[in-house]
């Protein structure tokens, strides 16, 4: 079989009873491209019968990599090992959920067969989601792009396609706190977005309740600005001033008021509003030393149970990393 031109790849965690009709629709639509493709499943360590579906799923069609996890590494590290089995020209990172319609992928190889080599989906409505679902992403995008140094375009999540050539600086980024769709903007290179409507869910619930998407949010703060640093800095400058004007306020009104129970009471109130600050700091702080601490160790960002060889230039990095 030769090489193929187009890679899709769909993490695949407790999906049973969206498999079929997601093999279906991807096929469906990359047999109108009239080129070779090859659909990646990553199994993230399912166990709803996902694995065994995948497996045959891939005994029917040879065009179906599986690779499946030794257990649950997290979505956005299955997405990664997706991207290093790879082999296409170009690549499309889709959820297996269906909320991302695989007819959109048409749209994404039209724009990367006009030289763009990264194509963003930018979702305009999002179906089947709770106004506080839709609250809180709408902040989440927000925030993200007012302090972080990569401009992530807003409304976008991992459906995209990319370019091997972007492709492959990307896999040079083995970090372990990753956010794929900061990664793919700090790469640059030509990129547009494709707009579109999000559907519900197909089936099952979500993977991605309110604590993964502020650990989410986290990774992308962490992994590319410095803004809560900075923000410590400035609130410590800050707080030392107010606290000397304070104190100089207290130390008057004994002075000319007399000693009164009030100026103390306010005096722990100030103490104990400092220490919570520090608390706060030294915890903002810890997430950043935490995160040093994972790279330290340099343990596999996975570990595969069971799947196909990896693509040339995923092999020749790993023998280049092994060599440092």
């Amino acid at each position: 079989m030769s090489e193929p031109v187009f890679t899709i790849i769909a993490p695949i965690y407790n999906e049973l009873e969206n498999l079929p009709l997601l093999y279906a629709r991807v096929s469906e639509v990359m047999n109108q491209t009239g080129k070779d493709w090859e659909l990646i499943l990553v199994d993230d360590g399912s166990s709803d019968g996902s694995t065994e579906s995948i497996r045959k799923l891939a005994s029917q069609d040879t065009r179906v990599r599986p690779v499946i996890f030794a257990r649950n590494f997290g979505h956005q590290i299955a997405v990664t090992a997706g991207m290093d089995y790879s082999r296409g020209q170009a690549v499309v990172i889709i959820d297996s959920d269906l909320q991302d319609p695989p007819e959109v992928i048409l749209e994404l190889i039209e724009k990367w067969r006009e030289g763009y080599q990264v194509v963003y989906a930018v979702r305009t409505e999002r179906e089947g989601e709770s106004w506080f679902k839709l609250t809180t992403a709408s902040l989440f995008y927000k925030l993200i792009y007012k302090i972080t140094d990569v401009k992530m375009p807003l409304n976008t999540g991992d459906f995209r396609l990319i370019d091997r050539q972007a492709l492959n600086i990307i896999n040079q980024m083995r970090e372990r706190n990753r956010i794929l769709r900061g990664m793919g903007a700090w790469v640059g290179f030509r990129q547009i977005g494709v707009e579109y409507k999000r559907a519900a869910r197909h089936a099952g619930q979500t993977h991605y309740p309110l604590k993964k998407m502020i650990r989410l949010a986290m990774n992308a703060v962490t992994g590319f600005s410095t803004f809560p640093l900075q923000m410590l800095t400035t609130g410590g400058v800050a707080l030392v001033a107010l606290s000397l004007l304070l104190l100089l306020i207290y130390l008057g009104l004994a002075i000319f008021n007399g000693f009164d129970l009030t100026y103390v009471l306010a005096a722990w109130l100030t103490m104990i509003f400092l220490a919570g600050i520090l608390l706060i700091g030294m915890g903002v702080l810890g997430e950043y030393i935490g995160r040093i601490y994972d790279e330290a160790k340099g343990r596999p960002l996975y570990i595969v149970a069971e799947g196909p060889e990896k693509s040339l230039d995923s092999t020749r990095l790993d023998r280049e990393k092994e060599k440092i």
